[in-house]
């Protein structure tokens, strides 16, 4: 290993030989290779994390460009995962990044954070982020997630030992914006994902006080900072659970919540299409509903009406492009 890569930090007394050593052992999961995901790269490939592995299903787009720094106007159309894995290995190649060009969903997640010491939350799904909290909180695995829209965004530390994504944001709102509808500045994104990859450092160093159990908010518009702790907020009682496409049975009472615009095939033979405002279906009684959407946003919509006048067995799918960005409703 060189001795002059990471001299700047390793002579902070937080790090010294044992801390990098620590760093090196590290086996981090970034989910998302977008705005969050590419300062959260750039500083963990920098600092000498050992092990990164990186997915995402998306494609670079001129879109893109104006705040994922890692990517060049020729890389357009080209996999995000594995154009980050090939430039981040120029930048240090003591530090090996595996890349995986698909979705995180619920049929993969489980290997993934099994494997993990840390798991950072780039992807900026709603669907994506409750996924990982459950299977991180379960495990006891560190979970950094962090969002950024428009001139504000948040950054968090949340499981092993801290409370779970959900203890804080327990609901959905009832409409949602994204990066392509609200928009973003490129400076407030990259703020909130060097505030990940220094949480995410914090917890390999087993650095006090710990990130877990620590919000960071920002606000770009008169350049704010604010936060708070948040070691004794408490777990809800009940949360929907969201399940793979693959996972949906025949005996399950299905309902698709797209139109037949935006999807012409339901997600099975014998869902029902429904809107959230003409939702009107009670399951038999033993049956699982299941609630279909693109993103998961509609479907949570539709499984809090449900609950109202039906307490039976419920699942939430969301079909479309849950790592990625969060849709507009």
């Amino acid at each position: 290993m060189s001795d002059d890569r990471y001299i700047r930090q390793s002579i902070l007394p937080e790090v010294g030989t044992v801390g990098q050593a620590k760093l090196r052992a590290a086996r981090v999961l970034v989910i998302g290779a977008g705005g969050l995901g590419v300062p959260v790269l750039d500083y963990l490939v920098g600092a000498g994390v050992g092990h990164i592995t990186l997915i995402d299903p998306d494609v670079v787009s001129r879109s893109n460009l104006h705040r994922q720094t890692l990517y060049r106007e020729n890389e357009v159309g080209q996999p995000k995962a594995m154009v980050a894995a090939d430039s981040l290995s120029h930048l240090n190649p003591e530090s090996k990044v595996t890349p995986i060009v698909a979705a995180f969903d619920p049929d993969n997640a489980s290997t993934l954070i099994n494997d993990a010491t840390v798991v950072i939350d780039c992807a900026d799904s709603f669907a994506a982020s409750y996924i990982a909290s459950d299977i991180c909180f379960s495990a006891g695995v560190p979970f950094i997630s962090a969002s950024a829209l428009g001139l504000t965004g948040y950054a968090g530390g949340f499981c092993a030992g801290a409370p779970s994504l959900r203890a804080i944001f327990p609901d959905l709102p009832d409409t949602a914006a994204s990066c392509a509808t609200a928009g973003v500045l490129g400076p407030v994104v990259g703020t909130m994902g060097a505030i990940q990859a220094q949480m995410a450092l914090s917890v390999l160093l087993e650095l006090t006080p710990s990130p877990l159990g620590q919000l960071v908010t920002f606000n770009a518009n008169g350049f704010r900072f604010g936060g708070f702790r948040f070691d004794g907020a408490g777990e809800p009682e009940s949360a929907f659970q969201f399940i793979a496409p693959g996972n949906i049975t025949e005996a399950d009472c299905i309902i698709d919540l797209r139109g037949e615009e935006e999807a012409p095939q339901l997600v099975h033979p014998n869902a029902l299409r429904r809107t959230v405002e003409t939702f009107d279906i009670i399951p038999n009684s033993g049956q699982r509903a299941v609630l279909a959407c693109r993103s998961g946003l509609r479907a949570w919509r539709a499984a809090t009406k449900l609950r109202e006048t039906w307490q039976g067995d419920l699942a939430l799918v969301a079909l479309g492009d849950i790592s990625i960005e969060k849709e507009a409703l």
